[in-house]
């Protein structure tokens, strides 16, 4: 998720499993632990420059980074750069040990333990990874101006889903099953009405989420049958969705937006969800017969409007209290517990800007 710098963060992205986030930004990167939150490690300005774009592989020692902002050090922003932070060497270029060079901006970049995935606005690259990278597979994609896509990380799945080329599709490429080097038709599912804005794998690659630039309804779909398993409503206003995650077990799904709302659905117990009142009146008009079947958030919370975040799952601590984090480009820390039926409390508020280096990264 990138936004205009506020406290000079260009961008933010969780590591594969939540259990990290990094921070690109005018000063360089930063690398913090979500539970408990302290500060991993930095790159500052000197070593890199300013970022665009930082994506961490799990909690290793390798970084993709894409320049951007107003200094960047090494190249413009259509060249990936992979950081090998554990090779020795007292000059910074000692340590970027692989460059992919393109000839317009990256948008978007994804790493699975054997793969990495980067996007631009037409089209996504697939290579091996990380020795001896070679180019797999090239997906022409639809005009995809925030470079939307997701990859599993899961070792049993190698699920790859970015926008298809008709207005409101996904695309769903399994990489374990189509051979390099060919263009064989991925598969679809005519997911909205409106060009996609957001989309989200589980932790297996069994499920996608997405929503569309309207942003009022998240519609999930199994990713074997690509059938819809539900639609969650996020709201009546539209809205632009920041950042959309699945619970660890699938159990929850939780979505951010420029309302300044995180909102918590359930997925396992949909009976959980709220309805509207107007579903206990019986039967309605067509209109709005929509309207009254949908599923609403079991909980929400707020933080800055004006402020972008990404949001995820925290580490449940017992069975009946889950949490859900929210780390704002602002540079605040929101964590929240909720229970079952709904209740929501804030359990942790810090600046992650202000939070001084652990250890080495």
């Amino acid at each position: 998720m990138t936004q205009q710098p506020l406290r000079g963060v260009t961008s933010l992205r969780f590591n594969q499993d939540q259990s990290c986030f990094c921070c690109a930004m005018e000063t360089g990167v930063r690398i913090y632990n979500v539970e408990p939150l302290m500060e991993k490690g930095h790159l500052d300005h000197e070593q890199v420059g300013s970022m665009g774009l930082v994506e961490m592989l799990h909690r290793c020692n390798l970084l993709a980074l894409v320049g951007g902002g107003s200094s960047p050090k090494f190249s413009e922003i259509s060249a990936v750069l992979i950081w090998d932070d554990a090779r020795e060497g007292k000059d910074s270029k000692d340590k970027l040990v692989l460059e992919f060079t393109f000839t317009k901006p990256v948008l978007a970049v994804r790493m699975r333990h054997d793969k990495i995935v980067i996007v631009l606005r037409n089209r996504i690259y697939v290579y091996s990874f990380p020795d001896s990278p070679r180019k797999l597979f090239e997906f022409d994609t639809r005009d995809n101006p925030k470079g939307l896509c997701d990859l599993c990380p899961s070792l049993e799945k190698q699920l790859l889903v970015f926008p298809g080329h008709k207005c409101g599709s996904l695309q769903l490429v399994d990489l374990a099953s189509t051979k390099p080097g060919t263009s064989s038709a991925p598969f679809t599912i005519n997911a909205h009405q409106s060009d996609v804005a957001c989309v989200s794998l589980n932790q297996p690659g069994t499920v996608v989420a997405s929503a569309s630039q309207k942003g009022t309804l998240i519609r999930l779909f199994d990713t074997q049958s690509k059938e819809k398993l539900v639609e969650l409503r996020r709201g009546t206003d539209p809205a632009t969705l920041y950042c959309i995650n699945f619970s660890h077990d699938s159990s929850f799904l939780c979505a951010s937006s420029d309302k300044g709302t995180v909102h918590i659905f359930a997925l396992k117990d949909t009976r959980l969800n709220r309805r509207s009142a107007l579903a206990r009146v019986g039967k309605v008009g067509p209109m709005i017969g929509q309207y009254v079947d949908s599923q609403w958030s079991l909980a929400s919370f707020t933080v800055p409007a004006e402020s972008a975040c990404i949001c995820a799952f925290g580490r449940n601590t017992s069975k009946n209290v889950n949490s859900v984090i929210a780390i704002c480009v602002d540079g605040t820390f929101h964590k929240y517990v909720f229970t079952p039926d709904g209740n929501c409390n804030r359990e942790a508020f810090d600046v992650y800007l202000d939070i001084c280096d652990d250890d080495d990264f």
